[in-house]
């Protein structure tokens, strides 16, 4: 952000903070005049990192206050020292978890058939977004026949601006997914980039993923995915080097470790918006 650019940010977000008891920033270029405006206002911050690699907004921001949350352990700086609360989840994903818990068996099939699919074979769920992953959709695409072949049933959300392939039996394509809650329950394997909300959600619902970074950036989506591997709930490939042979050649093993996957979710980041909730209320308070 130029200077000038910078300055006109922080008059602009100063004028809007008039009146404004606390500031709740979660990163990106927005939040680095909202920063320095609430601290010319001298009012109490609130910061959560939602990524594994902080970005230069959030860094910027928790020289500026003591409360501080992130998703993962952050290892250096001022937000190694923050709240680990995880990460906010949507409401039906927290519903879902809580009714699949019940029976995580019978809900897995259950989702699998209300999505049209036959329970007794596996199902891989993709999707790249909601834009979609063109170099994702392409060796989807490419390896498409390799898949029905061998009797593996795909969901695949191409994005909005994708053309969208033509669905068979074996085969479901949309532009989007309304109920990801109910993808990520039925899915065997689960393949997508590795951002912060698609790793906290797949972590809840999902029972194994295969994760290909978005190869721009600065690395985070490669290390948000590192605590579902250590799990043995994920592993994650380049996306130079996940092409149709390598699909077609590692899909029986893809299926056997999702065989061996635990069969529940993860309840990590179930209550993170109430921890999150809680932080804001001890800022208002003054640290009191």
């Amino acid at each position: 952000m130029a200077p000038f650019s910078l300055i006109r940010s922080v008059q602009q977000c100063f004028a809007a903070l008039d009146g404004a008891d606390l500031l709740v920033g979660f990163g990106g270029y927005v939040s680095a005049p909202a920063y320095i405006a609430a601290l010319l206002r001298r009012i109490p911050i609130v910061i959560h990192e939602a990524n594994a690699r902080p970005g230069i907004a959030n860094k910027l921001g928790a020289l500026f206050t003591q409360y501080l949350a992130t998703t993962y352990d952050i290892s250096s700086g001022r937000l190694s020292h923050a709240l680990i609360a995880g990460l906010p989840l949507k409401e039906n994903i927290v519903s879902t978890f809580e009714k699949a818990k019940i029976n995580w068996i019978s809900a897995r099939a259950g989702a699998k058939k209300s999505l049209g699919f036959n329970e007794n074979l596996p199902l891989i769920f993709v999707f790249g977004g909601s834009q979609g992953s063109v170099a994702i959709n392409s060796v989807i695409e490419k390896g498409r026949s390799a898949l029905g072949s061998q009797k593996i049933q795909v969901l695949h959300s191409v994005g909005s601006k994708n053309s969208l392939p033509i669905s068979d039996s074996m085969y479901m394509s949309s532009h989007y997914i309304s109920d990801m809650a109910t993808a990520y329950l039925a899915a065997d394997i689960i393949i997508s980039r590795s951002g912060a909300v698609s790793c906290a959600e797949i972590n809840t619902l999902g029972k194994y993923a295969l994760f290909i970074p978005l190869p721009v950036g600065n690395g985070e989506q490669e290390l948000n995915a590192q605590p579902l591997v250590d799990q043995g709930r994920a592993e994650v490939i380049a996306q130079k080097d996940f092409t149709a042979s390598w699909l077609e050649q590692n899909l029986n093993r893809l299926i056997e470790f999702s065989k061996n996957a635990p069969i529940e979710g993860s309840e990590q980041d179930i209550v993170a918006a109430s921890k999150i909730a809680a932080l804001m209320e001890f800022a208002l308070s003054g640290g009191k």
